[in-house]
């Protein structure tokens, strides 16, 4: 029951977060999943309950298209993403700057980690700082920020934090900001699960069916439907938390979720 009620709890209040931030959810929940079932059954089942909780999301926001800007931005992080599969071939080839364990888990710090860290880091200063709160992008760079947002989700599997970090510098609504967002991210991975699987060779990893077996042979299909159960009511609650908050407090919230997420992937944990 501990191990139910801890998923639960983890995906209610990821996913709620996760619908007003636009990231988080994937890398709040496996360590969670990861304290009760292997590392590799872990990394399925969060991957499970995120395809389920971004088709929920995109239901939610379906018919709120904010045509101008997710033309602009979502073609380009969709070539993006399919880049960054195929570079992951290469770039994955790279030898890690430093290994270490922590626990039973092992960990790299790797030249794509530190560099996405690094941009993420930036992006959050500008929402911190009262100097850079107020600057906007010029709307001329919408295509640039969804390719590199597409591009380190193909190459790293981290899209939603630069996405959101980009997005958030273009003066949208709120409600624009958690639309573009969501379709990005749905379009992004679609897109980088198709070349991982036509391209085996290039990138490693388990497949789709590999990672399903994986999560039957350890018998934690239960724990997975505890976590979509309980991240489409986070998911419910955070739609409901973000018709009632500001943007601005918006702003601040995603700027420190950057700046932890930032530490974490340059730590090379995430």
């Amino acid at each position: 029951m501990l191990d139910h009620a801890l998923i639960a709890a983890v995906a209610f209040g990821a996913s709620a977060l996760t619908f007003v931030s636009g990231f988080g959810l994937g890398t709040l929940l496996l360590p969670a999943f990861a304290a009760f079932v292997p590392l590799p059954v872990a990394i399925a089942a969060t991957a499970v309950v995120h395809l389920a909780n971004n088709m929920l999301k995109l239901d939610l926001v379906w018919g709120r298209g904010y045509a101008p800007t997710a033309r602009r931005f979502i073609p380009p992080a969709i070539a993006g993403s399919a880049l960054g599969a195929l570079a992951l071939g290469v770039l994955g080839a790279v030898p890690p700057i430093m290994v270490y364990a922590l626990g039973a888990s092992r960990h790299e710090i790797t030249p794509v980690k530190l560099t996405l860290a690094a941009v993420i880091a930036i992006f959050s200063l500008m929402e911190l700082l009262p100097r850079w709160r107020e600057t906007a992008f010029n709307p001329a760079l919408v295509p640039l920020g969804g390719f590199l947002s597409g591009f380190f989700g193909g190459l790293a599997g981290h899209q939603g934090a630069l996405r959101s970090a980009f997005l958030l510098r273009l003066g949208l609504s709120k409600e624009a900001f958690v639309a573009i967002g969501v379709l990005a991210s749905v379009a992004v991975d679609a897109t980088r699960l198709t070349f991982y699987a036509l391209a085996p060779v290039l990138v490693a990893g388990p497949s789709v069916m590999q990672q399903a077996r994986s999560i039957h042979q350890e018998g934690a299909w239960g724990l997975v439907g505890t976590g979509v159960t309980a991240s489409f009511l986070g998911t419910l609650l955070g739609r409901r938390l973000m018709k009632s908050a500001s943007f601005a407090g918006i702003r601040i919230l995603v700027g420190v979720m950057l700046l932890f997420f930032a530490f974490a992937v340059a730590a090379g944990l995430v």
